[in-house]
């Protein structure tokens, strides 16, 4: 075999349903970035291209080693993160699986073409191992970009551990591409805390992949270039008038966040639903998302030894956000505790936008530009909501 060959791969062609329910499962004990790369390497993908930039590197290094491995079709590096969005929305167009990361300021740079991803129909899967926005610079863990991402129509799912990502990474191809959603999913998680940590996941044979991506079922069909002539954009409305633009236009946004709203029955019949709720006849909640969902575990595990009544509520789900099931699940409550890794405090907004009684809202614990997230902040604030003074030692 020459060096630019590669093997051809004889996978057995399962369905999600089999893959994330029914599959045989090995432990493996990897980091965040393996276990999205894994989790691509099942996905039956046909394209992925990126740009580097830490701490998502890793996630794309490691799709470019099972590239190689033959697990995919085709892998490029593209000339920046503006350019490798815009290809992923041409690749598109030619009817194929695409997957593709990115982190903080990149992010943002490959912004432009992101929000443009859910109007155009670009089922696409977007890892996001999240860090600081600059300035200072810093490359540390820090999920601001998070709020970016949460007005452009894409689905997004927050990721608290290795498994979640390899379980997530996989249903987000599934839910992507559903007839009556068809707009990206991404997939985030925490960079380095995740990412470069190693956590146990449960993984199914590497021999086995998804079903491919049938571009003929596509509620948008590929483009047909053996055909023309082929139009790059269907009925544009700018092209007719003012008029016609301002209502195509409102009418389109209508429904690219009804096709979000869409992805809740897929979100429940894949991964169990958008929340996952401990002890749910608490007074005091704590809410929480991605790795602050792993502090307010282990803060729910104390409270519980130390006889508090508290709850945990995980969010797994961003976009479309879980309104009914958090308002349902704190109908009783009396305080809810949102530990964050940001500064702007997004799911605590989120939250209290959620329910009738959002006085009820504790904002914080909230750390950023990197730092660690102490679970004695969480307890610190779960004894005040209690009455009860709090010796914090950090």
């Amino acid at each position: 075999m020459s060096a630019i060959e590669r093997p051809q791969l004889n996978k057995k062609l399962v369905d999600i349903n089999y893959m994330l329910k029914e599959a045989p499962r090995e432990k493996h004990f990897i980091t965040g970035a393996q276990a999205m790369a894994e989790a691509v390497k099942r996905a039956n993908v046909d394209m992925a291209i990126a740009y580097p930039i830490t701490p998502q590197s890793e996630v794309m290094h490691l799709v470019g080693d099972i590239y190689h491995q033959g697990h995919i079709k085709e892998y490029y590096r593209a000339e920046e993160e503006l350019g490798t969005m815009s290809a992923i929305a041409g690749a598109s167009r030619a009817g194929v699986r695409l997957f593709t990361a990115t982190s903080g300021p990149g992010l943002l740079r490959g912004l432009e073409a992101i929000v443009s991803w859910s109007g155009h129909r670009v089922p696409a899967v977007l890892g996001i191992l999240t860090r600081v926005v600059n300035a200072p610079l810093s490359i540390q863990p820090d999920n601001i970009e998070m709020a970016y991402m949460m007005h452009c129509g894409a689905v997004m799912l927050h990721a608290e551990n290795q498994q979640d990502v390899f379980d997530m990474t996989l249903a987000a191809f599934a839910i992507a591409e559903k007839v009556d959603v068809y707009i990206p999913v991404a997939v985030a998680t925490e960079g380095f805390f995740v990412t470069h940590a190693k956590g146990y996941v449960d993984m199914t044979p590497e021999d086995m992949a998804l079903t491919a991506f049938d571009p003929v079922a596509a509620p948008v069909p590929a483009m047909d270039n053996e055909t023309p002539p082929a139009r790059i954009q269907r009925d544009a409305p700018v092209q007719k008038s003012n008029f016609m633009s301002y209502l195509i236009h409102a009418v389109w946004q209508q429904e690219i966040w009804d096709s979000n709203k869409r992805a809740m029955k897929y979100i429940y019949e894949y991964l169990g639903g958008p929340i996952e709720v401990l002890n749910p006849d608490a007074d005091v909640f704590v809410v929480a998302s991605g790795c602050a969902a792993a502090q307010g575990r282990e803060a729910h595990r104390a409270s519980q030894e130390l006889g508090l009544n508290v709850g945990l509520i995980k969010v797994k789900a961003i976009r479309p956000f879980p309104i009914d099931e958090i308002k349902e699940a704190t109908k009783n409550a009396k305080t809810l505790i949102v530990p964050e890794h940001n500064i702007i405090g997004w799911l605590s907004q989120e939250v209290k936008a959620a329910i009738p009684n959002g006085g009820i809202v504790v904002g914080g614990p909230r750390v950023f530009g990197g730092m660690t997230l102490p679970v004695e902040l969480i307890m610190k604030e779960i004894y005040t909501a209690l009455g009860l003074e709090y010796d914090l030692k950090l």
